[in-house]
């Protein structure tokens, strides 16, 4: 899944621009659904490489490599906030696991952290706000349509 949503990045998603301010970052997925206690090591060194990955070919040095490790060490105590305590060790997380509504939640806090940091990051500026907060609630509700669609699709 790792590559297909690199390729996905680069050679498509890359060159979308919806409104000048909106583009979709499905890599974020990855990171979403990374299963309940799986190694923390493991998932920032995976979200780390796959936000490097995605800078090479995107040409934003370490912008998404940053913003991809800091979700992938917020991801498991956020997890915690939606998953009951009486729930499986390795829960893989899904719609149909956590149910849609708290899915959406846990996606929705995931991407909102992530193009925050992402955008602030880029911009590397306060001045053009209005530009900010358009780039980050664009690329906010296109990323979790396609997440979402991406999840409702995806296998178990």
């Amino acid at each position: 899944m790792l590559i297909l949503l690199c390729l996905a990045q680069a050679l498509v998603f890359n060159h979308i621009h919806l409104f000048d301010c909106a583009t979709p970052l499905l890599y974020v997925y990855f990171a979403l659904v990374l299963p309940r206690n799986y190694p923390k090591w493991a998932a920032l060194l995976w979200c780390f490489a796959l936000g490097l990955a995605v800078d090479v070919f995107s040409n934003t040095p370490g912008l998404a490599a940053g913003s991809m490790t800091l979700i992938a060490m917020l991801q498991p105590y956020l997890l915690e906030l939606f998953v009951p305590r009486d729930a499986v060790e390795n829960l893989k997380c899904s719609a149909r696991t956590l149910g849609a509504g708290k899915f959406f939640a846990l996606a929705f806090m995931l991407t909102l952290v992530y193009c925050l940091v992402y955008f602030s990051l880029e911009l590397f500026s306060f001045f053009d706000w209005k530009q900010l907060l358009m780039n980050i609630g664009g690329s906010l509700v296109i990323t979790l349509i396609l997440m979402m669609t991406l999840d409702s699709v995806r296998q178990p």
